[in-house]
């Protein structure tokens, strides 16, 4: 995804939309917006491709309604704006002609596989308020820029998802809590937020196996936009480089607490068409946790555009720890 950083100023946003034809309404201060006027199984123009990258940049998340997008319609549009990853594994959910999809009903196939029914699974992922939010493939050095999700079919009710804008969140901060946070960095690490069950778990095993970890900047300057990110999240973050434990504990929860207050959110409410794209680099999200215990199917196939290596506010990139390096998935 690349534009003119001044594409991110709503007046241009809202130019480059009304020039390709499109509305793009926000719906909520912060973060998100709906856009209508469009097919994405269709041919899109370089116009309408540009007007969409720019109200993604601007506005964090977008969303489409009433799409027929299908799997192959899908890799074509977010072939548009970027690099696609490839996943070297997939659940058996997941279309095995089209390896750039990932199919989240995987999801519910994880707990069981490691001797845990998915509520019991889900609880130890998120045994505080905050451990859910996320972004895609934290862990990684190069964590993914987009992802486009495309929800195929959903329960009648429940199985929302929630973003926080996590440039606003930092904007927010006091002018000495910003000076103090520019200079940090934070681990990253694949299943921090994880609380093991008693005695052996196999869950653990499996992350120890295939453990990833990175040192990022705790800041993060936007490669496109210029904007400073607050880049916390609450599922892979484990302590900040240079504080003690309870220092890091401290200063994570109140920036965590930051990151998800109402007015840095959007909630979206799915039909099945609906596809959400949104900005990996600048928002974290929360998977919805309503829904495991309805006896409806929730089926959404994700795609992830390649991202780049984060660089702090003094210019020093994220560095590798264990199981990642830029480009290799």
């Amino acid at each position: 995804m690349t534009t003119d950083s001044r594409m991110t100023d709503s007046r241009a946003t809202d130019e480059a939309a009304r020039k390709a034809g499109l509305e793009v309404k926000p719906v909520a201060g912060y973060v998100g917006a709906e856009i209508s006027g469009v097919d994405l199984a269709a041919d899109l123009d370089d116009a309408v491709v540009a007007a969409i990258r720019a109200a993604v940049l601007r506005w964090k998340v977008v969303f489409f309604r009433g799409q027929r997008l299908d799997h192959a319609g899908h890799v074509a549009f977010a072939r548009r704006f970027g690099e696609i990853v490839v996943l070297p594994r997939r659940g058996k959910a997941s279309p095995p002609d089209f390896p750039e999809i990932e199919t989240t009903a995987d999801r519910l196939e994880l707990g069981g596989r490691f001797g845990m029914e998915h509520d019991e699974w889900l609880r130890r992922r998120r045994h505080t308020l905050l451990r859910g939010w996320h972004c895609d493939h934290g862990a990684r050095v190069d964590p993914p820029a987009a992802t486009i999700l495309r929800a195929e079919t959903v329960p009648p009710y429940g199985g929302d998802t929630t973003w926080a804008n996590l440039a606003a969140a930092y904007a927010g901060l006091s002018a000495p809590l910003r000076r103090f946070v520019d200079g940090l960095r934070a681990e990253h690490r694949l299943g921090v937020g994880y609380q093991p069950r008693p005695g052996d778990d196999a869950y653990v095993r499996h992350l120890l196996d295939r453990q990833v970890a990175s040192l990022h900047p705790l800041v993060r300057v936007h490669p496109e936009t210029g904007e400073r990110i607050l880049y916390v999240n609450g599922y892979y973050v484990e302590q900040i480089a240079g504080l003690s434990r309870p220092e890091s504990a401290a200063i994570l929860d109140m920036l965590l607490e930051q990151a998800v207050r109402p007015e840095y959110t959007v909630r979206f409410r799915w039909e099945p068409g609906s596809v959400a794209f949104w900005d990996n680099r600048a928002t974290m999200h929360l998977a919805p946790g309503d829904a495991a215990h309805l006896d409806h199917p929730r089926i959404m196939h994700r795609v992830m555009l390649a991202g780049d290596v984060p660089v702090g506010v003094d210019g020093t990139p994220s560095e590798p720890i264990t199981g990642t390096e830029p480009g290799r998935w």
